[in-house]
């Protein structure tokens, strides 16, 4: 690891915008824990939980080599005096949810960075719409999108396109397949599921649980995602597009069943329909970060969700 600790003499710099964010939370860990200095940036918006994000900084601010700004992305201002005072930043990791006119202002950001070497950014398996090609490859048509969150994604990719091209920014986007584990997202259906399991009220389920998803756990996403930012593109090299997710589904039914098993109890259970933003399956292909990095997902869903469901317990009562 000391290789990436250090260029030309000082520490390596990564810019890591939704620091206070379930993926960016355990990205900048695994960051410091290598000895680079971490620049995180959230508006700790009240999307979910603002506790929780709190919660998330207080950990990260124990740890040498981090430091915090709080901000809008959509605040091109800020953000260009945030670059200004922190011009050694090598690279970029862009977790931040929102999609739209803040990946502009990240690309603008990137673009102005002397010495950058990579932006590494989020993406979503949403982008494949309602295919119903499995696996999901990452040179599948992606102009359906079902949602307007897949479609803000999307568009997402086309712009790194249009600044690979015009400024040679060398860029990594990752298709990430339901991201799922401890100090995980409160808005996501594992841990839905879960606070209703906990609190006796009841779940609504889909067509009697028979949708799959390519669950992945959080540790082998952020193998992924620091395997591919030690690893930029060429020079010249278009920008990069991976599907990351455990390549493999599992039915939500599956999902309920670990939930109970791990909680200690039964689910109260309401059926629905099928939303039409909804699709039967998820799985991704993931060979092409595979032979980039040597990706290669470590962790079942039978492995995941009790750990998921321990850390869970620890944090509703504390």
């Amino acid at each position: 690891m000391a290789a990436h600790r250090k260029r030309a003499g000082r520490a390596v710099t990564i810019l890591l915008t939704g620091a206070a964010g379930f993926i960016g939370y355990h990205a900048a860990l695994v960051l410091l824990a290598r000895g680079e200095r971490v620049v995180g940036v959230d508006n700790l918006n009240a999307y979910y939980d603002p506790r929780l994000k709190q919660a998330r900084l207080a950990r990260l601010g124990e740890k040498p080599g981090f430091s915090f700004h709080r901000l809008d992305l959509a605040d091109r201002d800020a953000m260009a005096a945030l670059a200004a005072a922190n011009a050694d930043i090598d690279g970029i990791v862009h977790l931040a949810a929102q999609a739209g006119v803040r990946h502009l202002v990240v690309l603008e950001t990137a673009r102005r960075l002397p010495k950058l070497k990579h932006l590494v950014y989020a993406s979503s398996s949403s982008v494949y719409g309602g295919s119903r090609e499995l696996p999901f490859h990452e040179t599948d048509r992606v102009d359906t999108p079902l949602s307007l969150y897949a479609a803000t994604k999307r568009a997402d990719e086309l712009m790194s396109e249009c600044y690979a091209h015009l400024y040679a920014l060398p860029q990594t986007g990752l298709r990430f397949f339901t991201v799922y584990g401890p100090w995980g997202r409160p808005d996501m259906a594992y841990f839905m599921f879960a606070n209703a399991i906990a609190a006796g009220k009841p779940i609504t389920v889909y067509d009697h649980g028979r949708p799959r998803r390519d669950f992945t756990y959080i540790d082998d996403i952020i193998a992924g995602v620091i395997g591919c930012l030690d690893r930029p593109p060429a020079s010249g090299e278009r920008p990069r597009l991976f599907n990351i997710g455990n390549s493999q589904s599992e039915a939500v039914a599956t999902l309920i069943a670990l939930l109970e098993q791990s909680l200690g109890k039964r689910a109260i259970l309401r059926e629905a329909a099928l939303p039409p933003t909804d699709i039967t399956e998820t799985r991704a292909d993931v060979s092409a970060i595979a032979a980039l990095t040597g990706f290669s997902p470590a962790t079942p869903l039978s492995v995941g969700i009790p750990r998921f469901a321990e850390w869970f317990l620890r944090w509703i009562s504390a």
